[in-house]
């Protein structure tokens, strides 16, 4: 079945470049193109695409007004096209929350070349949106002043517990989900979400703002402790490492994993060797296969695992192959996945 995708960026060159890199794909036809969203929203209508692809900034209409307008009355699935700036950041995750399936990092030079070597990414992305589940999304707005600081403990301790959990496609907001759920002493939280260079510090600086816990993103030597929550950066891989009685956050530039780097599969390994049993994982909505055979060898360690169902997730990709791979010892809807993991923790 061919995909329907219309383009709305306000840039000619860059209409041009994402026409001709998604109709090079045979199961996906660019329906038509728009300079803002008040010409989109007509073409909507008449030309009824599948996928949109959706610049942040755009004239005459911001792209989260556009956006929000269009998930309270038709929504559909949206694939962001993103500057590589810190309000490009921002500007993504918000659309995120209000109900964008995923996004691709326009690149700052070069536009045209930087945009073919993402073709693949675009194109696989698309072809997700396109099987995501989308619904009116109520909006997500986190204020603007992120909450008071948590001090880090100046004091090493035993982290007896450990909770460890890999998103993907929809993860933004499905570890915000989990997040906001925990209590400010809960086990650490080791986390990897597919993410680009860019844009790991601003979800962690979102996380922030919503959980009682304190969300980092993860340093290279940095204590594991409890009411801490780690985020993997963009690019570098996250280990647990064991030093003495606490563990640490290792990061690396090692190759990628499953395509990804960070990878679940590298955190979950880490955590099977340096944790085990004191440690329980999830895996969360996501595309792709990322963190199914790492959370089946915990499992077959003793480790409790959990994973989102398919109703729950916007893509059952990753949750769906440990369910096939036997890894899953748990499937439970996005909302039971926070206290499930506490109780586990206990």
């Amino acid at each position: 079945m061919t995909i329907k995708v219309l383009v709305i960026d306000d840039s000619a060159l860059v209409r041009q470049v994402l026409t001709e890199l998604l109709s090079a794909d045979p199961d996906i036809e660019v329906v038509g193109s728009a300079a803002d969203p008040i010409v989109a929203r007509d073409k909507i209508k008449t030309l009824a695409p599948d996928v949109l692809t959706l610049d942040v900034e755009m004239p005459r209409m911001d792209g989260l007004t556009f956006l929000e307008n269009l998930m309270r009355l038709r929504p559909m699935p949206v694939v962001m096209v993103s500057s590589l700036t810190e309000r490009g950041a921002e500007v993504t995750l918000e659309a995120l929350a209000l109900g964008a399936v995923d996004f691709v990092a326009k690149p700052k030079l070069d536009v045209a070349r930087g945009l073919a070597d993402y073709a693949d990414e675009l194109r696989e992305k698309v072809r997700a949106a396109a099987r995501a589940r989308v619904g009116a999304a109520p909006a997500q707005r986190l204020p603007e002043q992120p909450k008071t600081a948590v001090p880090p403990q100046r004091r090493f301790r035993t982290t007896d517990r450990l909770i460890a959990i890999g998103a993907s496609t929809g993860g933004t907001e499905a570890i915000r989900e989990v997040l906001e759920a925990m209590p400010p002493d809960a086990p650490a939280i080791v986390i990897v979400q597919h993410i680009p260079p860019g844009f790991s510090a601003a979800f962690a600086q979102r996380m922030n703002r919503c959980s009682a816990m304190a969300v980092f993103e993860a340093r290279d030597g940095q204590p594991i402790l409890p009411g801490h929550v780690y985020i993997a950066p963009g690019d570098r891989h996250l280990r647990v490492v064991g030093d003495g009685a606490k563990w640490l956050c290792r990061l690396d530039d090692g190759p990628q994993i499953n395509r990804h780097r960070p990878s679940v599969d590298v955190l979950f390994r880490s955590v099977l060797t340096h944790a085990g049993r004191n440690a329980v994982a999830a895996v969360l909505t996501g595309m792709g296969d990322d963190g199914a055979r790492g959370l089946l060898e915990l499992r077959e360690a003793g480790v409790h695992t959990v994973v989102q169902d398919e109703a729950s997730s916007v893509v059952w990709g990753m949750p769906g192959s440990a369910v096939k791979l036997g890894a899953a010892e748990e499937i439970l809807p996005l909302a039971q996945i926070a206290p499930r993991l506490l109780a586990l923790s206990n």
